[in-house]
């Protein structure tokens, strides 16, 4: 007997290193994601809003001028003598603050610190946003493979059952092996199916994520600075996590928060200058006499000082509040901690056991597929029966998806591992070279100077573009071709 062949898809050439002459890559999906993901964009355009505290705080600490301007018609007067029948006023007025007792100091270091946990929250998001594209571009290679296998397995489970009727036909075997045929066979159709929905549902979850459908995508590259052991690993993530970052980030600013509460029970001092300018437009009555007295003008310069002694006890509610807060952000990051700490040795366990389950199941597919070969040869000479050799099939089929699994499932624990080290972002993947990088930094030397009021941003429009008219997905798969079922890793 040949040897026996199994049908794979190109999606599958991960598996014998084999790349498409036209295909999606991983370095291209994570592109189209890094420029075009809305949750990503949305995450960039969150951070531009934290920015602008800083700003906003500044101004509290910038002089302030202001004018105003008034007439009036004076319509009734009881004055016997009578009085002016009009008035206009214009007055200019400038405040410097001289001190608040620290609150706007240490407010615009709660905001300078919270825009630095800001860009942590955006790394943590893209990091999140390539995980997930890299879970998709996994799911559907390994989702085109089982379609695959599925329709292979569908092609021999019709051919056998051919052969089993043709045999029956002549005597040589019972009605009952036809219907173990016929079963295998229509159950082997409802897995198909099974598969080809997932396979749809697979590569719709990868439109959402990237934009554009998936095209014969290659196989992934190998994973960058995996750590040799796990405590290696943790001890990075510690340094590098950008939820641990931010974390930390926003519970310092709390601290600054605290001493802006306590400020409100100290003086405050400002420096205080006016021009006014009044005129009766030549309606006061008295003759030339009194037309000096038509208009006046002023300046005045002074300071004043507001001493709160008695406030119904709001300092220290506001001072016990930013406390209460910055103790709960002190337990969050903690708490964050904890958590990136089990999310990095959980990663890296399933990392390592993928890895040990693809060394035992390939040694199952061989060991399946050389026992179908041999219950296929003893079938021939009457020492196995029919259902011997569908349970060899069946069982070369399930270590088949389990090794295509295995692979699908070390790449992408892999892939979380280095993401839960903060080493999973666009530099890291070298995706500078698909356009420059968006540096949050830029957006903020932009803002944080700027003191006019006037200056404004034109209207926003959405950046990242719809995917209602890339076509809806079918279960169609790249060409497929025989390769032997020994196939390299």
């Amino acid at each position: 007997m040949h040897r026996w062949k199994i049908r794979l898809l190109t999606a599958l050439a991960v598996a014998c290193g084999a790349s498409p002459a036209a295909a999606d890559t991983l370095q291209e999906a994570l592109a189209k994601a890094y420029r075009d993901n809305p949750t990503l964009e949305g995450a960039r355009a969150g951070l531009r809003v934290t920015d602008e505290t800083v700003p906003i705080e500044r101004s509290a600490a910038l002089p302030s001028v202001s004018g105003t301007a008034g007439y009036n018609e004076f319509v009734y007067d009881s004055n016997a003598f009578g009085g002016p029948a009009r008035q206009a006023t214009a007055g200019l007025s400038l405040g410097v603050p001289i001190f608040r007792g620290g609150a706007t100091r240490n407010a615009i270091r709660a905001a300078e610190t919270r825009v630095l946990a800001g860009r942590a929250d955006l790394r943590a998001t893209e990091s999140a946003i390539f995980s997930q594209v890299v879970n998709a571009y996994m799911n559907v290679i390994a989702q085109e493979a089982l379609v695959g296998l599925s329709r292979n397995n569908v092609e021999v489970l019709g051919i056998n059952l051919e052969a089993t009727s043709d045999r029956f036909e002549i005597g040589d075997l019972t009605r009952t092996d036809v219907a173990q045929s016929e079963a295998r066979l229509a159950l082997a159709r409802g897995d198909l199916r099974s598969a080809e929905a997932n396979l749809i549902a697979a590569r719709e979850d990868y439109i959402a994520l990237v934009g554009d459908a998936p095209v014969d995508l290659q196989p992934p590259p190998p994973l960058p600075n995996l750590p040799e052991n796990v405590g290696t690993a943790v001890d990075v993530a510690l340094e590098n996590n950008p939820d641990i970052i931010a974390t930390a980030r926003q519970a310092q600013a709390a601290g600054f928060d605290i001493r802006v509460a306590g400020s409100t029970r100290l003086p405050r001092i400002d420096v205080t200058t006016g021009a006014d300018y009044g005129t009766f437009l030549g309606s006061l009555p008295g003759g030339p006499a009194v037309a000096s007295s038509n208009a006046s003008t002023g300046v005045a310069v002074g300071a004043r000082a507001t001493i709160p002694l008695f406030q119904g006890g709001l300092p220290a509610a506001l001072e016990r509040q930013a406390q209460a807060r910055a103790s709960f952000a002190l337990e969050q990051a903690i708490a964050v901690e904890r958590g990136v700490i089990a999310q990095v040795r959980a990663s890296y366990s399933s990392w390592r056991a993928s890895l040990a389950i693809i060394a035992s199941t390939q040694a199952a597919v061989d060991a399946a597929a050389l026992s179908l070969e041999g219950v296929r040869a003893e079938n021939t000479v009457g020492n196995r029966t029919v259902l011997d050799i569908l349970d060899a099939q069946r069982e070369l089929l399930s270590a088949q998806v389990q090794l295509i699994t295995a692979r699908r499932n070390a790449y992408v624990a892999g892939f979380s591992l280095l993401a839960a080290m903060g080493l999973a972002e666009a530099r890291d993947l070298g995706l500078e070279g698909d356009g420059p990088l968006y540096d949050p930094v830029v957006n903020y030397d932009r803002v944080r100077g700027i003191v006019w009021d006037w200056a404004r941003d034109p209207d926003p429009v959405a950046q990242s573009p719809r995917t209602v008219d890339v076509p809806a997905q079918n279960a169609e798969i790249p060409e497929a071709r025989e390769v032997d079922e020994q196939f390299q890793p």
